[in-house]
């Protein structure tokens, strides 16, 4: 078969980034079997630059930033693209109008993991704005999952542990000790599952190491990207 390709909008952070291309190379050998690999564009950010424009709160900026890097990739050949980050999905609207190719939107694809292991309540841990802004939860609730985020200043200690460390690739026990004991007290509150939506956190607290059922937002995109990958062509009408 053969396969379509995919661009990545990646670097944010590189960390994550290396388990996009490993965990997509992974799934096309496993389901291909012999030499076969994915056809992979990427295109990795120097992150310092996004991670100024996300503390000014430059959203234009960063549209346009992005938006470039989806352009390019679609002259590059990529026939979809995939943000290889949660936060930056913010950005997704931007980016869908900038290319004449699909998006494939890592809300969507949690959403469809959730559903189908029958979970209706995630938990959401992320940056402060993947928590609190509504252009992540509430694309959530429109697919009928529910939501849940920590108080305010658990949101903001979440936050600084990603940036002060998991972009940088700094995973402390201390921290994986924090983030399971805010996992279980979102379990306490009625999530009967957790979404790791920092593409770091699964890093960090890996799902089969998490308190409660997890959904890796890597692994849930990944597979979403496999499959549009993979997905035969419709056939041609009268063909």
């Amino acid at each position: 078969m053969i396969m379509r390709r995919i661009g990545l909008l990646g670097g944010m952070s590189w960390h994550s980034s290396i388990e996009y291309y490993s965990k997509i190379n992974t799934a096309v050998a496993e389901r291909l079997g012999g030499h076969r690999s994915a056809q992979i564009l990427l295109d990795s950010t120097d992150f310092s630059a996004i991670r100024d424009l996300q503390v000014a709160e430059d959203w234009a900026g960063a549209d346009a930033s992005l938006a470039a890097t989806g352009q390019r990739l679609q002259a590059g050949g990529a026939e979809a693209v995939a943000i290889a980050t949660n936060l930056m999905h913010k950005c997704a609207p931007a980016v869908e109008a900038a290319v004449d190719v699909p998006l494939i939107h890592i809300v969507d694809s949690i959403a469809t993991m959730a559903q189908d292991r029958g979970y209706s309540t995630l938990a959401v841990l992320g940056t402060k704005w993947t928590m609190c802004d509504g252009f992540y939860t509430e694309r959530l609730e429109a697919q009928g999952i529910a939501t849940l985020v920590p108080d305010e200043q658990t949101c903001l200690e979440v936050d600084q542990i990603i940036f002060d460390e998991l972009t940088q690739g700094v995973f402390t026990d201390a921290s994986r000790a924090r983030y399971v004991e805010i996992m279980n007290d979102l379990k306490a509150r009625g999530a009967d599952a957790v979404a790791l939506s920092c593409t770091e956190i699964g890093l960090l607290v890996p799902p089969e190491t998490a308190p409660l059922p997890a959904i890796d937002s890597v692994d849930a995109h990944v597979a979403a990207i496999v499959e549009w990958m993979m997905a035969e062509e419709p056939a041609l009408v009268g063909a």
